[in-house]
C-alpha cells in the first residue's frame, strides 16, 4: 500500500540534516542588545552583582568596547586576559586581520577635561608590554605575529547613546616587541 507522505526513513534523513546544517550567529547588534536587556532584567530583580560603581561602569565599558570591535570586523580571543603570574590584565585581545591587538578600554561617564585615553601612563603602559609579551609567548605559533596596542574611550553618558572612539596604535613601546 503506497502512500503520500514520506516515510519514517526520509523523514528521519532530513531531520538529521537539519540538525547538521551550520546555525547562523545573531549579529552583535542583537547580541548587545540581548546583553543590556538581561542586564537591566537583573538589576530590576536585585541580582545585579553588588560591585562598587566604578567596578559596573568598567564592565559595561568593556561590554560596549567588545561589541564595537565585533561591529568593526575584529575577532575578539580574551577579555580581562591575566597570566597569574605578572599583576594587572589586558582588558581585550583581538585580531584585526593578521594584527594581533592588545586593548585598553578606558570607560567614562561624563565628559571631563582630562579625556579617557589619556589616562594610560607610563606605569599602564609597561604593565600591558610585559603582559603581551607573557601572551605572545603562550600563542603555538613559531614566531610572534605583528602586535598593535590599541585604546578604546567609552563614553557612557547618562541619556545618550555610547560613544566609542578607537586609537589604533595608540602607543609603541619598542620598535622590537
Amino acid at each position: 500500500m503506497r502512500s503520500d507522505s514520506p516515510s519514517l526513513h526520509n523523514r528521519l534523513v532530513n531531520a538529521d540534516n537539519r540538525l547538521q546544517t551550520p546555525m547562523k550567529h545573531p549579529g552583535p547588534a542583537l547580541l548587545e542588545r540581548s546583553l543590556r536587556t538581561l542586564d537591566h532584567l537583573a538589576e530590576r530583580r536585585g541580582r545585579a552583582a553588588d560591585l562598587p560603581g566604578h567596578l559596573a561602569t568598567g564592565l559595561a565599558g568593556e561590554d560596549a568596547a567588545f561589541f564595537y570591535l565585533r561591529r568593526n570586523g575584529f575577532t575578539v580571543v580574551a577579555r580581562r586576559w591575566s597570566s597569574g603570574d605578572v599583576p594587572g590584565d589586558i582588558d581585550l585581545v583581538a585580531w584585526d586581520g593578521p594584527m594581533l591587538c592588545f586593548i585598553e578600554v578606558k570607560t567614562r561617564t561624563a565628559r571631563d577635561l582630562k579625556p579617557a585615553e589619556a589616562s594610560v601612563d607610563s606605569n599602564k603602559k609597561r604593565i600591558l608590554l610585559r603582559l603581551a609579551r607573557r601572551y605572545v609567548r603562550q600563542l603555538p605559533q613559531a614566531a610572534a605575529p605583528p602586535v598593535r596596542f590599541d585604546v578604546l574611550s567609552v563614553y557612557l553618558v547618562p541619556g545618550q547613546p555610547h560613544e566609542v572612539v578607537h586609537f589604533k596604535a595608540a602607543f609603541s613601546l619598542t620598535p622590537d616587541f
